[in-house]
């Protein structure tokens, strides 16, 4: 069976400047592409940080406060590998469609993200496994690395089918035994679940490291749609015949504020996250999410 490319080529040949730099990368037995900030002989200086309570005393710079009256704290450099998680919402909702692209979901843009994000954890030396959720519960592909595991992480990914509702907490009991403190975790789906939502605070309350991707359609970011037009929930089932063009502005802006309001939520209880688009390039989220520095984009 041939393993599946997900990853346009010009899209491939971008990714070899992308890198994955959590916040806190935890240190194990190997060595990553890119850096984390931990304390050590021989470590490289990399930047002073405003003092936080819970840094030890022979953390700060002394010298430099003399000279500020202000606490900061000294940080090294060491390169070290993570694991990374990719959870992907298999709900019913991830089989919409999108005019900018015929026969493309936003499953298949899932995919060809968790594509993307493995291959550059596998440039780094990092490991990775895959969570779905959907109708069929909770499927996992445990964490590992090198190419044998990222071709069939592949092949789990060509296999996986959008269906049913976010499944219920219980059901996902098992992804706390394996997502360990510390680890980064890549949220991929539409972001407008309340159960995933609540599922990624508790996990960034827990000690993971959590990040969103919230994959839009070119219809919900423009409205294009004119005259009268039937709209249909796929997981609800419900259906509504309107006037486009009557409520065009305040669906518009109905929908900002609502996306506005998530993404404060998110940032409040310690999630990042950023907004793609299914015509933007498949790279443009993660150099968006590592190059906010903790900080939460809505566009």
């Amino acid at each position: 069976m041939s393993t599946p490319d997900f990853i346009p080529r010009d899209v491939r040949a971008r990714l070899k400047d992308v890198r994955l730099v959590p916040r806190r990368a935890v240190g194990a037995h190997g060595f990553g592409l890119h850096r984390s900030h931990s304390r050590g002989a021989g470590l490289e200086f990399a930047q002073y940080r405003a003092y936080e309570p819970g840094d030890e005393p022979r953390q700060v710079d002394w010298k430099l406060y003399a000279r500020s009256d202000r606490f900061f704290v000294r940080e090294a450099e060491r390169e070290s590998p993570i694991t990374i998680w990719l959870l992907i919402d298999a709900t019913a909702s991830m089989n919409q469609g999108d005019v900018s692209r015929a026969n493309w979901t936003r499953l298949d843009t899932a995919r060809a993200l968790a594509a993307c994000t493995m291959e550059v954890a596998l440039r780094q030396g990092d490991r990775f496994g895959l969570a779905f959720l959907g109708g069929r519960g909770l499927d996992v592909v445990p964490a590992g690395a090198g190419l044998r595991h990222r071709d069939r992480s592949l092949l789990a990914l060509r296999e996986l089918r959008a269906q049913g509702a976010w499944p219920v907490e219980t059901t996902l009991r098992p992804l706390w035994e394996r997502i360990q403190p510390g680890s980064l975790v890549l949220m991929l789906g539409d972001g407008f679940d309340d159960n995933a939502t609540l599922f990624a605070q508790r996990l960034a309350a827990a000690r993971r490291e959590v990040l969103a991707i919230r994959i839009l359609t070119t219809e919900e970011r423009d409205f294009p749609f004119r005259g009268g037009h039937r709209f249909h929930d796929v997981e609800s089932g419900e259906e509504l015949l309107t006037d486009a063009d009557a409520v065009r502005a305040g669906f518009l802006a109905r929908f900002t504020a609502a996306r506005k309001a998530l993404a404060m939520q998110l940032a409040a209880n310690g999630v990042r996250q950023v907004e793609y688009v299914m015509d933007e390039a498949l790279d443009m989220p993660l150099r968006r999410l590592f190059a906010m520095h903790g900080d939460t984009e809505f566009a």
